[in-house]
């Protein structure tokens, strides 16, 4: 699975998070299911707009390139997004030099005496179809060049111009066009053909139907990509989120007033393709939901340690079992459906109401094991409870003196209160731990027997 990456010019936003946590659910899925993924997701680290955004700035390009490479990082980190490859384009210049030369040695690109190359559109036949875009009056191209045959052809190699980043290529020094980038990094690390390939609706054109072009020309193979995935956009007030409207919210910046795992719970149970509308009501109602996610773990985990081995069930029990049973199928189904978060969560909820309701009134060790399992499965998907799941949400680097000292502190209050009983309850039960608490007229000291 390749995922169209950041370019890294400015702070990550919500509109990147909904990609980004859209895949990274899509892949815990498969996972789930059994497949082994290979999940590819690219960092741009030279563009038109990392150069701008430098200059207006007087810094150094790369210094821009660290700066938000490190936010990017940071918000995957907080998101609980693992990518298991991340290329940099820079990294890969000589693998897209390479692809650049088979193009122009299948007469699928050009060059032009600037020592640019780009694209001939016009000899690739079924140019548009993934952006379903067949009119060549539709075909135009984000940038403008009197040296292009037609004003459609796009980019592969852009030769440079005085003061901008350069490499060295058999027609001069430039630097990669943008769609070439991903074609090259993608073959490179998931072969000449990939299962899924995903990005934001707003890259089917030019981004992805320029990558469809230059990449099964390349190849020789149709289809490149198997499946084309495309997450809706993000809207404030009813307005597309954008840089031109200054309605972009920065992640930095909401995760201050929200835990990351309620964002990306918001995120994770809406269906990628629609369009979602962000809204202080919705992330506010994404924090409940979390909450009784939490205490539904909680609550099973506590009645668990107290249940018993039963022996037999009675009548209501078999039933409830047969009933979670059955949500979790229905959560399977939904999630099989297109990837249906929002569904698959619903069921979900179902089965916390089933727990708050009925179940920790009448416990059954039998129900909370299903139930514990069910949120275990649903967590490998949605992604924010993994410290309730696993050991690693425990704080191994606890200090154990200090927690020593403070419960010695506490039965020294209690001494204090003449409430002895505790005290001493509390003594013994350090000894049982192996912790001998030693009483001095004015202090108490231990010792690990």
């Amino acid at each position: 699975m390749y995922v169209c990456g950041p370019t890294v010019y400015d702070y990550s936003h919500l509109g990147h998070a909904r990609t980004y946590v859209a895949f990274d659910v899509i892949k815990r899925y498969l996972v789930l299911k059994g497949y082994d993924v290979i999940h590819v997701q690219n960092i741009t680290d030279i563009d038109d707009k990392i150069i701008k955004r430098a200059k207006r700035e007087n810094r150094e390009w790369s210094e821009i390139v660290e700066t938000y490479t490190k936010d990017y990082l940071d918000a995957l980190s907080k998101l609980n997004i693992k990518v298991d490859i991340h290329p940099r384009v820079t990294q890969h210049i000589r693998e897209i030099i390479d692809f650049i030369q088979k193009l122009i040695d299948e007469r699928y690109a050009y060059v032009t005496p600037s020592g640019s190359v780009y694209f001939d559109v016009d000899r690739f036949e079924d140019y548009g179809v993934l952006s379903n875009r067949r009119s060549k009056e539709l075909w135009s191209q984000e940038e403008f060049a009197k040296e292009k045959k037609n004003p459609y052809d796009f980019a592969l190699w852009k030769s440079a111009k005085p003061g901008e980043p350069y490499w060295n290529s058999p027609w001069g020094p430039g630097r990669p066009g943008w769609h070439i980038e991903c074609s090259a990094m993608s073959s490179k690390y998931l072969g000449k053909r990939i299962d899924i390939h995903g990005g934001g609706t707003d890259l089917i054109f030019p981004h992805h139907e320029n990558e469809r072009a230059q990449s099964e020309a390349c190849f020789g193979v149709r289809p490149w990509v198997k499946y084309w995935l495309h997450t809706g956009m993000l809207s404030i007030k009813g307005e597309k989120m954008s840089k031109s409207l200054g309605n972009i919210i920065p992640l930095k910046d909401i995760f201050k007033e929200y835990k990351p795992e309620v964002v990306r719970l918001w995120l994770a149970t809406s269906h990628y393709r629609r369009i979602l509308n962000f809204s202080e009501q919705v992330l506010e109602q994404a924090k409940q939901n979390y909450e009784r996610l939490v205490n539904a773990v909680l609550l099973t985990k506590k009645l668990l340690m107290e249940s018993s081995v039963e022996y037999s069930l009675n009548e209501k029990q078999i039933e409830a079992i047969e009933k979670i049973r059955n949500i979790r199928k229905m959560f399977y189904n939904a999630m099989d459906s297109d990837f249906n978060t929002s569904a698959a969560f619903s069921h979900v909820y179902a089965i916390t109401t089933m727990l708050f309701k009925e179940i920790q009134y009448k416990p059954s060790s039998a129900a909370l094991l299903k139930i514990y399992s069910f949120l275990d499965e649903a967590n490998k998907v949605l992604g924010v409870l993994d410290p309730y799941f696993t050991i690693e949400g425990i704080n191994k680097e606890i200090d154990v003196e200090s927690l020593i000292n403070f419960i010695i502190e506490v039965r020294s209050r209690l001494r204090e209160r003449k409430m002895y009983d505790l005290s001493d309850w509390i003594r013994e039960k350090l000894l049982d731990l192996g912790i001998r608490l030693s009483d001095s007229r004015d202090k108490t000291t231990w010792q690990l027997t």
